[in-house]
């Protein structure tokens, strides 16, 4: 009885190992596992004695599989089969069209049923994706102080969300800039400025785009209280790379400014300025430009500018341009600089605000930051 245990537990091992797929390499060796899946560099083995190996696609000689594989290969046709090899070439066999031959060289992947049921539904999902699928992220922060005969912390916050896919981009964007200041136990705060708003981008072609956004502004040292523009137009990918974009763009833009009424500052201090309410139509024009300076550090630049329509002469232009280097995948530090200038301010006050940061970077998703 014991003899016919042991003689069934053989027969099973080489059950297994007659259904295990074999990989042999160029220098002779041999590996028995289950094939999970490779590219043109990688082939992935899973074995039970050591898990699961990264093997070099350039070392395998041959394979044989009695498990089902998908081979996707470079003419952008796919095989379905069992697999074996002879003469050097993958003999596949089909069970729509009998064997079929593959040279290692056309093959691009080679996929189990789960992992290329996996790789379909993300294809899928990559072509008919939900709104809230692909979002990534950063959050920058900034922070300064100063303590002697005068005391000030500056703080800084951006925040930046964007959803991209082959036909489409949504961008969500804030910055606030808050600055308090103390000098003689008198406190006062300095600067307070908050902007923010949301575009869509949508690819007519691989190279033409169109887009909308409407932008928000609140500037308390301007008695800016709403800043309001609403516009769109058609842009341009003169440069679409993995590691390089720069688009140029131009539309138009409808712009609603809402200024409140104030004092000016000493010695005319007691003369009321009343509040003013601007509407006006703009024309939008720009550039951007998203690079990798290095395998951690990365460079986004725009500029746009606002001629206005209805009083002519008048602008308004915006520029910011940020680096980052990544210190860990979620963790970066970040420099940025902003300024938007208008030409035509409230009398009184300054048409130009910059702002100078860094600090560090928080990042979630993958792709876009």
């Amino acid at each position: 009885m014991r003899r016919s245990a042991i003689l069934l537990l053989v027969m099973c091992l080489f059950a297994m190992a007659a259904k295990a797929d074999q990989i042999t390499l160029k220098n002779g060796d041999r590996i028995t596992g289950t094939i999970v899946k490779s590219d043109d560099k990688i082939l992935i083995v899973k074995t039970d004695f050591a898990g699961d190996l990264n093997i070099k696609w350039e070392l395998v000689a041959s394979i044989v599989s009695d498990q089902t594989l998908h081979l996707a290969l470079k003419d952008g046709q796919t095989v379905v089969g069992t697999v074996k090899t002879e003469d050097g070439k993958f003999d596949v066999a089909t069970k729509e069209t009998g064997e079929v031959k593959a040279a290692k060289e056309s093959v691009a992947a080679v996929r189990s049923d789960a992992e290329q049921k996996a790789y379909d539904d993300q294809m899928y999902r990559l072509q008919h994706p939900h709104l809230t699928d692909f979002w990534s992220g950063a959050l920058d922060t900034g922070l300064s102080l100063t303590r002697g005969n005068s005391d000030s912390t500056t703080f800084s916050l951006a925040g930046k969300a964007a959803r991209v896919t082959d036909r489409d981009k949504i961008s969500v964007y804030t910055t606030a800039i808050y600055t308090k200041s103390s000098v003689n136990n008198v406190s006062s705060v300095t600067a307070h400025d908050v902007t923010g708003g949301i575009r869509g981008d949508l690819n007519v072609s691989d190279r033409v785009f169109v887009f909308a956004f409407t932008d928000f502004e609140y500037n308390a040292f301007q008695h800016l209280d709403l800043r309001n523009i609403i516009g769109g137009g058609f842009g341009y990918h003169v440069i679409k790379t993995k590691d390089t974009q720069f688009d140029v763009f131009g539309g138009g833009s409808y712009n609603q400014e809402y200024y409140s009424s104030y004092f000016l500052a000493p010695p005319d201090d007691t003369t009321l300025q009343p509040a003013i309410t601007r509407k006006s139509g703009e024309l939008v024009f720009g550039e951007s430009l998203t690079t990798k300076l290095s395998a951690r550090t990365s460079l986004t630049e725009q500029l746009s500018l606002y001629p206005n329509l209805t009083d002519s002469g008048d602008f308004r232009a915006k520029f910011d341009v940020t680096a980052n280097t990544k210190l860990k995948n979620w963790l970066g530090w970040q420099i940025t600089y902003s300024d938007i200038y208008i030409t035509n301010p409230p009398f009184g006050l300054k048409g130009n605000d910059q702002v100078l940061s860094t600090g560090l970077r928080l990042t979630f998703g993958k792709g876009t930051f």
